[in-house]
């Protein structure tokens, strides 16, 4: 007996090389894009190891753990280090950056997180880039969690390495991800004997056995079902429209935001300006007494579907993450997130509204 999601043909060249177009268009960029047969850690660590080595001075900002996980893999490298570390509940600014780059003027890598969906926070990428560009740094964007919530312009904004992954704002799937390279990055990588080769993680592979060759011979056999639901899931946003998947992203932020203040309990917005918050998730502080990862177990219990996640590490006694990306991106999901919290808020004691939370919701979401 057949079955669709075991007897499916091989995966062609054509077939992958087309998907790897619509993905180009979907960042608007004219950079080669390659997309990896893994989760997007597979491109963010070969993109690292391919460009940086004993020679680099990297400028690592840190506004969540994946900053953090960067630095380690630079030192890993032999890249000299500077960290450029600024508190979860903000965002890194230009001015930041621009200082950090007129007091080592031998940086030349600069790696950065869009939206850490672990913190919730955004960084103002165009303006950085502004800056990294002026300096003559090769830039290096993890753009994972915030494609499809927010604008991501690798050309415009001057990015050299910009990784994506489909599982969440986008909706697709986890096991297969994509980096644009520009140029640059890709003369930086011929230069570097430390990059990978022969390696799952050698992007240098990618360019001298697909996209040198004019994209007719795949390096190995693709996994099918992630390419089509990659494939699936970037039709949709382009039938949806990116701009209409961003705003929906965006009301769901919003919502959030203002439906947890309006609920009570000692639930505030953990990233503090609404500027600085990213849309793709939204994290929420409890107040002295409430354990993070204890309310978040509760809310789960009644309803195991929610979108609700404790933050990780020590942040799961403070931290609940609302998780409104992808199909979760709704009115519904971000209303009954927070009546579920609101109740197991109930059952410790704290007063709560979830009468003025749902109003709070909607307006917001309109």
């Amino acid at each position: 007996m057949t079955h669709p999601f075991l007897d499916l043909p091989p995966l062609s060249a054509a077939r992958f090389a087309s998907i790897e177009d619509r993905v180009a268009r979907l960042l608007g960029t004219r950079q080669d894009v390659v997309i990896m047969q893994g989760e997007a850690l597979l491109p963010l660590e070969g993109a690292i190891r391919g460009t940086a080595g004993p020679g680099t001075t990297a400028l690592n900002v840190i506004t969540g753990p994946y900053g953090q996980t960067f630095g380690d893999w630079l030192r890993d490298c032999g890249a000299k280090v500077i960290d450029l570390a600024v508190p979860f509940h903000t965002a890194v600014t230009a001015d930041q950056v621009r200082a950090a780059l007129a007091e080592h003027p031998e940086i030349d890598f600069v790696s950065l997180v869009h939206a850490e969906a672990a913190t919730g926070n955004t960084n103002p990428v165009a303006e950085i880039g502004e800056a990294v560009r002026a300096h003559g740094a090769l830039f290096y964007l993890d753009a994972v969690a915030s494609v499809g919530a927010e604008p991501v312009l690798p050309d415009t904004w001057g990015v050299d390495l910009c990784v994506i992954g489909a599982q969440k704002a986008m909706g697709g799937p986890a096991g297969v991800s994509a980096v644009s390279v520009s140029e640059r990055a890709w003369a930086r990588m011929a230069a570097n004997p430390g990059a990978p080769r022969r390696s799952y993680l050698s992007l240098l592979d990618w360019k001298q056995r697909w996209v040198d060759g004019g994209r007719k011979a795949l390096l190995h056999a693709p996994a099918q079902l992630e390419m089509l639901a990659l494939e699936a899931c970037v039709e949709r946003i382009e039938t949806a429209g990116l701009d209409t998947v961003m705003a929906r992203h965006r009301s769901a932020a919003l919502a959030t935001r203002a439906g947890a203040v309006a609920l009570g309990g000692g639930l505030e917005p953990y990233v503090y300006e609404e500027r600085d918050a990213a849309p793709v998730a939204t994290t929420l502080r409890t107040t002295s007494g409430v354990v993070a990862s204890e309310l978040v177990a509760r809310a789960l219990a009644a309803d195991p579907t929610l979108p609700l996640a404790a933050g990780g590490g020590a942040l799961a006694k403070e931290m609940i993450r609302v998780n409104h990306y992808g199909a979760d991106a709704t009115v519904e999901a971000v209303r009954a997130s927070l009546v579920a919290l609101g109740a197991a808020l109930a059952e410790q004691g704290p007063a709560v509204d979830p009468e003025a939370a749902r109003r709070a919701v909607e307006n917001a979401w309109h």
